[in-house]
């Protein structure tokens, strides 16, 4: 069955190892950028570029324009800034392949890598080339970078680069290139006698102190068996920006015979191979010469041909980047290129059969296995990078043996060669085809899982919000928190469900091709049918949860303001029951229980309009619950304030009376003819304001029986 992906995510291929270098270098690299601009440096590159805004900041650096950044918080604010970033790489031609925005925002360590990466080359690599590489009408940057390299170690035999890998581990090679420029800085000879990672740790702190370039790499991940080709790419272009860049034809055409060199100088000088493994393609190599087995006809020029048509991602292997030239060369092939070549490709599948064989056991969680799916697919791609550097390795012993130069013996032993070379390279494929179809299977039954569990959520959840739409209105503040903690539930359960939908957005899809199609085609229909469901269960509760949030604030808001005037009558009432209306012991006497009465109209004036505006806003709170028991008890609550008030005002004017007639008796009575004619004034003032108080302090609305009758009476007295 031949399974193609429907949704796939392009990933680099690096070991673990290689991962955390990266991480660490890159992130060195982009707090050096941060400290040219003045910006806050970096601490986890996953994480603190998800949001979107330090990436942002990056390229506003990089491209000298300022670039607008949402300050939110949320999702949809980080996905905004990252698309804006993915945005600006893409009119500045950066190419990206299959990197989205949730990618980085959900923090996926190797497609983070990836976009920082493809930042570096754009910027750093290819924009400190474009100009040397354009006058000496060169394409390729890593051969122009790799001549560079040579030509400035040339006169250093310990140093021998081939690479940009294996070639720096002992530390020897950056020593020659400062060396090279600053002669005086430091003895060549002192150099030497150090160990790698010391020679590491001189070289970088040479290029920082004289050069300005900052430390990049850490020593101990490049004195390693095979350090990481990018982490060398980036500092090798930082040393190339600020050296003398002069590169001469000659260096770029001994670059493009390396592959014939490589069999001299590894032998003379040794720093290609480890040990440790020059010694297993030995091995491999004399079991190719003893092993018996049946002779194979080559059967790759088919797939070695559909390798060329397609596009290859960047591999680590050296033989990667001169297979073109070795190609073109096949037809003058020698026994020593043969040789060389196979030994590079021994090598490299030993390690591949290595990192097949490491990979873990197919897990039963759906997001382990979609690391594990896109590692595999990225291990699948290494090897389709490869396929024709093994098809090239059995062009060439063919060529060999049809060129007739070779003994009997010679003949033989390539045979076998080619033979084991063949059956290794098909046990490889098998098993890493049957591995991938048992990924696809146990990836898209899992999430066959995923989508049965939210749909059964979305049912159960759906159902939980028909029966809180038609569950009876809060009777009073009590029953509505009830309701709004309920809310609250809901709203923390589909919090929860969010994770799980967010796993499902980056579902890896595998259809057979002979239905894919119809499988396609009813996955979508699946997709969108829960996508519209999740959409209406959000919307939903988004929605009431606003209107709940209005209800209750002006509710709450309408029994503050009541308690506050219920607050206030109490004042009032207690004030004038204290107000002395008769038998006053002098003047002082009657004008302080006067004033008491002004003070206590002139506060009633100011309050007037409370009361009306406390019955609107019962009747709009009324409107909003839609509660025939909460409306009866808010209309309960202003009936009674207003019968509270009519009473206060009523009092009010009796005492008013009740003051005028005791003044009016005292001063025709003859033990009160001191009374002064001030006294009089002010009790006329406050008998004419009682006169008019029911006019003034009475509420205009709702209309409501006000005593009228005592009124009448107490104005015909």
């Amino acid at each position: 069955m031949f399974l193609t992906i429907c949704s796939f995510l392009f990933l680099l291929f690096f070991t673990d190892e290689h991962d955390a270098v990266q991480k660490k270098t890159f992130t060195k690299w982009i707090n050096a950028q941060f400290s040219k601009t003045g910006k806050t440096p970096i601490k986890d590159m996953f994480s603190d570029l998800r949001d979107g805004r330090k990436l942002l900041d990056l390229l506003e650096g990089l491209t000298g324009n300022v670039l607008t950044k949402e300050r939110g918080s949320t999702r949809v604010h980080s996905l905004n800034n990252v698309n804006k970033v993915l945005q600006v790489l893409h009119q500045n031609n950066v190419d990206l392949v299959n990197i989205g925005g949730t990618d980085i925002v959900d923090g996926n360590h190797k497609l983070t890598l990836g976009l920082i990466w493809s930042i570096i080359l754009h910027w750093q690599v290819k924009d400190v080339m474009k100009d040397v590489m354009s006058n000496l009408q060169q394409t390729n940057s890593e051969k122009l970078l790799l001549s560079w390299v040579r030509q400035c170690t040339r006169s250093y035999p310990e140093v021998n680069v081939l690479n940009f890998t294996t070639s720096w581990a002992d530390g020897l090679a950056l020593n020659g290139i400062l060396h090279h420029f600053r002669p005086d800085a430091f003895g060549w000879d002192d150099v030497v006698t150090m160990n790698p990672v010391q020679r590491l740790d001189h070289a970088f702190t040479l290029a920082k102190d004289q050069l300005g370039i900052e430390k990049l790499l850490d020593p101990e991940d490049v004195a390693v068996q095979a350090p990481d080709k990018k982490s060398i790419l980036m500092y090798l272009t930082s040393l190339f920006a600020v050296l003398p860049k002069d590169v001469s034809m000659e260096a770029i055409k001994e670059v493009e015979t390396l592959p014939r060199k490589y069999k001299v100088e590894s032998e003379d000088s040794g720093p290609g191979l480890s040990t440790q493994v020059k010694c297993t393609v030995q091995l491999l190599l004399l079991t190719c010469m003893i092993q018996m087995g049946e002779r194979q006809a080559i059967k790759f020029r088919a797939e070695m041909e559909e390798a060329r048509s397609s596009p290859r991602p960047e591999t680590p292997s050296t033989l990667t980047e001169t297979e073109g030239e070795m190609e073109g060369n096949l037809l003058e092939v020698d026994l020593d290129t043969y040789q060389t070549t196979l030994e590079e490709v021994l090598t490299w599948l030993l390690s591949a059969e290595d990192a097949l064989h490491i990979q873990d056991e197919v897990s039963d969680d759906v997001e382990e296995v979609k690391e594990q799916f896109h590692t595999h697919e990225a291990f699948m791609m290494e090897l389709t990078a490869h396929q024709s550097s093994v098809g090239n390795v059995l062009q060439a012993g063919n060529q060999l043996i049809a060129q007739g130069n070779l003994t009997e013996e010679e003949e033989d032993e390539i045979r076998e060669q080619m033979t084991l070379l063949n059956s290794r390279w098909e046990n490889l494929r098998v098993d890493s085809m049957d591995r991938q179809a048992r990924l696809h299977e146990v990836l898209m039954d899992l999430q066959q899982q995923q989508l049965q569990q939210l749909s059964d959520w979305l049912t159960q959840t759906e159902e939980r919000i028909r029966r809180i739409e038609t569950q009876p209105a809060a009777k009073d503040m009590e029953a509505y928190k009830e309701q709004i903690e309920q809310h609250k539930a809901l709203q923390n359960d589909l919090e929860a469900e969010q994770v799980k939908v967010n796993s499902l957005t980056h579902m890896v899809v595998v259809v057979d091709e002979n239905s894919g199609e119809s499988a396609t085609a009813a996955l979508e229909e699946q997709l969108q049918s829960l996508g519209e469901r999740w959409a209406a269960v959000c919307r939903w509760t988004e929605e009431r949860w606003h209107k709940l949030q209005e209800v209750f604030m002006v509710w709450q808001q309408l029994h503050s303001d009541q308690s506050l005037f219920r607050v206030w009558l109490d004042e009032k009432e207690k004030a004038l029951n204290e107000v002395k209306t008769s038998n006053f012991k002098d003047s002082g006497e009657i004008n302080t229980n006067v004033r008491q009465l002004a003070i206590l109209k002139e506060d009633m004036e100011k309050k007037r309009r409370t009361l009306d505006k406390l019955s609107d806003a019962g009747q709009d709170v009324i409107q909003l619950l839609r509660s025939a028991e909460a409306g009866a008890k808010i209309e309960a609550d202003t009936e009674e304030l207003a019968q509270r008030w009519d009473s206060l005002v009523q009092k009010l004017e009796d005492c008013s009376f009740q003051v005028c007639d005791s003044i009016s008796g005292a001063v025709t009575d003859a033990g009160m003819t001191q009374v002064e004619d001030q006294v009089v004034v002010d009790t006329v003032a406050v008998a004419s304001a009682a006169s008019i108080a029911d006019q003034e302090l009475a509420p205009p609305a709702p209309p409501k029986k006000r005593l009228v009758e005592t009124d009448v009476e107490v104005r015909r007295m």
